[in-house]
């Protein structure tokens, strides 16, 4: 996979945004990146199509490794099927298993955080979605741990700072750390990639938030530390063309433990 991000220089973007914002990358050609191997049947679903995997081996009975186990079924959940515009969706630790794209998010050791997911395309079919929309919000109180699920072909960040909104920039774009994502994506046999990307907090001259994603079992992390005194497999200002960071995986589930305010 060559993991390329969700930003655009907007002058190809759409007409709408006039100057150049965040990186110059885009989702494209996941295979050539390092290989990586889930523990999983691949299966095919729709959308929301609930996994039922057997076996779980890390250490909660509701979320881990995908294992050989893993089984596509045809329900749907009502849950799911409400949402399904929506791109990410919260889910409870007992449901969290049953989705094909998951994501683990803890919460600071001390202070509540405010997390907001969007997608790539905004709801007026714009690459404009970091440009105050959003697909799912909530806050994160200290030590807390929350589950969100994703859609099939689901492309998209979320952000995750101090208080009870992001920061933004001059014009209106989220100007914290992102957690980037692609999953199941359709254009690429069904591989998928994140990253964490601190290019809009850099650009904007404002603060770089720790953050820290992980396949299970911390394989293939991306990370950056607070205001960026660490970072490893992941996105810098100085980076924003540059391909194949981040972690990626081929086509089959992704679980992955995501920890705002890392240092």
């Amino acid at each position: 996979m060559q993991w390329k991000s969700l930003l655009l220089c907007a002058a190809i973007a759409e007409s709408a945004l006039a100057r150049t914002h965040g990186h110059q990358r885009r989702q494209h050609g996941h295979g050539h990146a390092q290989e990586a191997h889930v523990a999983a049947r691949d299966v095919e679903v729709e959308v929301h199509t609930v996994v039922n995997i057997e076996h779980v081996t890390l250490t909660t009975t509701v979320y881990g490794q995908p294992t050989e186990a893993a089984e596509a079924t045809t329900s749907t959940t009502a849950e799911a099927a409400a949402t399904t515009d929506a791109g990410a969706f919260e889910v409870s630790a007992s449901d969290a298993w049953q989705y094909k794209y998951v994501i683990r998010m803890e919460g600071s050791n001390t202070k509540d955080w405010f997390v907001s997911f969007w997608n790539k395309i905004g709801p007026d079919g714009k690459m404009d979605g970091w440009y105050g929309h959003s697909a799912l919000n909530f806050t994160l109180a200290a030590g807390e741990t929350k589950y969100v699920a994703f859609d099939e072909n689901s492309q998209g960040g979320w952000g995750a700072a101090e208080g009870d909104s992001l920061p933004t920039d001059d014009y209106g774009g989220y100007s914290c750390t992102w957690g980037e994502f692609d999953f199941g994506d359709t254009d690429n046999s069904g591989w998928s990639g994140w990253d964490v990307s601190a290019i809009q907090a850099q650009n904007a001259d404002q603060t770089v938030q720790g953050m820290r994603i992980c396949q299970y079992s911390d394989k293939q992390c991306s990370y950056i530390t607070t205001d960026a005194e660490t970072v490893v497999n992941a996105y810098t200002a100085s980076e924003a063309s540059v391909d194949g960071i981040g972690g990626t995986v081929s086509s089959g589930a992704v679980r992955l433990t995501v920890e705002v305010d890392y240092s």
